[in-house]
């Protein structure tokens, strides 16, 4: 079988060239190694829907924009899948930021988001911090409150797809890339179905979007391709069994004052996340017990009232960030993404690195933009800024 695109990798950004490349009429197919989508990373996110207002101090203006603008988008296409949720910030006498720098980000984040209802703050009057859950309130300087947005990851992944065959995408699952061949008028992926059969198709352009895999599947190219440095950082969450409303609270480890989110999900509170390097199988990726008890000091630092209830944890998960390598710890790191290409005229391979859940459609949009000159002419059916999705039945 002969495709125009190839994509390899069922998260959320395969899944978004998917939509993006069907949807201008090209014959697309995309290959997924397990029998479900989202099985990696794409459903072990914070599930969040979001600027980044921590990026604001690596100066990463243009990707904070970039993801407000695309919120905007998931808001009005998504109602079913992504919901605004107040997100309360305290600042306490030995945090890292003080309330005035604080109110400043918050202020740039704002603008950022073209001072939108959505991107405004205010800050909360101190008789209503009785009312935030149990937030300990001892060394309180203030409390700000904002707005972001969550989603169900797994089941964003499954609709843009959805979206995607909507408009003649197809899919494979169980399907493992071994070899991509590169040739100047065909270009070929070989993979490996449950039954262990090889199987063959050819494409145009192959999109490489295997997240964790992808420097794996660059380093089975041939000819030999050159890759790039990066770290496979670790982000552990955890979810406890309790109820602190729909509401977000964006607070500060007291081992070595990261950022971390403790949310509603289910139910139940989900709090995360860790930033560790992972040197192993992108498969075997686990919870650490240091990364558990991490996070529990975090939230029992700032939720006391719960600490002597002895709560187990009621599921826990670890998903892998694709970041730059550097000397950097992983929390200083840009979190901008990288799409490395065979050759930049016309090229047959472009592979992503990094990207965030938020912008997936924004990525899928550059991707085309860098391929589109390797591809024949095609009717554009739609605009993905206008897509709905809705919740995968």
């Amino acid at each position: 079988m002969t495709y125009d695109v190839a994509i390899i990798g069922g998260g959320i950004h395969g899944v978004g060239v998917a939509q993006a490349a069907a949807v201008r009429g090209y014959k697309t197919v995309l290959l997924e190694q397990y029998d479900n989508l989202a099985e990696g990373t794409s459903s072990r996110s914070s599930k969040l829907i979001h600027g980044g207002l921590r990026y604001l101090e690596q100066f990463e203006f243009s990707l904070v924009r970039e993801c407000l603008i695309e919120r905007s988008y998931l808001l009005k296409n998504a109602p079913d899948l992504v919901k605004l949720t107040p997100v309360y910030i305290p600042i306490y006498k030995n945090s890292k930021r003080t309330p005035l720098m604080i109110r400043m980000g918050l202020s740039l984040y704002a603008l950022l988001g073209n001072l939108s209802k959505d991107a405004r703050f205010k800050k909360i009057p101190k008789q209503e911090w009785e009312s935030l859950h149990g937030l300990t309130q001892e060394n309180l300087l203030a409390v700000y409150k904002y707005f972001e947005a969550q989603t169900d990851d797994s089941l964003l992944t499954l609709s843009v797809m959805n979206s995607a065959q909507d408009y003649g995408a197809e899919l494979i699952l169980n399907a493992k890339v071994n070899k991509v061949l590169l040739e100047d008028n065909s270009n070929k992926i070989m993979y490996l179905d449950d039954q262990g059969k090889i199987n063959e198709l050819k494409s145009k352009v192959i999109v490489n979007a295997a997240g964790p895999w992808a420097s794996h599947i660059v380093d089975n190219v041939q000819p030999e391709q050159k890759n790039i440095q990066v770290d496979l950082v670790q982000g552990t969450h955890i979810i406890l069994p309790i109820q602190l409303g729909e509401v977000i609270f964006y607070i500060e480890s007291p081992h070595d004052q990261r950022p971390i989110f403790v949310m509603p999900w289910y139910g139940e509170t989900m709090i995360g996340t860790t930033e560790s390097i992972f040197n192993n199988d992108p498969s075997k990726t686990s919870p650490l017990v240091q990364e558990v008890e991490y996070l529990l000091d975090a939230f029992y630092k700032h939720f006391p009232k719960f600490r002597d209830h002895k709560f187990d944890v009621s599921k826990k998960f670890s998903g892998l960030r694709v970041l730059p390598r550097s000397q950097k710890n992983a929390n200083q790191r840009s979190r901008e993404t990288i799409y490395l290409r065979d050759r930049k005229h016309k090229p047959r391979l472009l592979s992503i690195f990094g990207g965030k859940l938020t912008a997936y459609r924004a990525t899928a949009e550059h991707v085309m933009s860098y391929i589109e000159s390797s591809l024949p002419k095609a009717k554009n059916q739609s605009n993905t800024k206008e897509l709905k999705l809705s919740k995968p039945s």
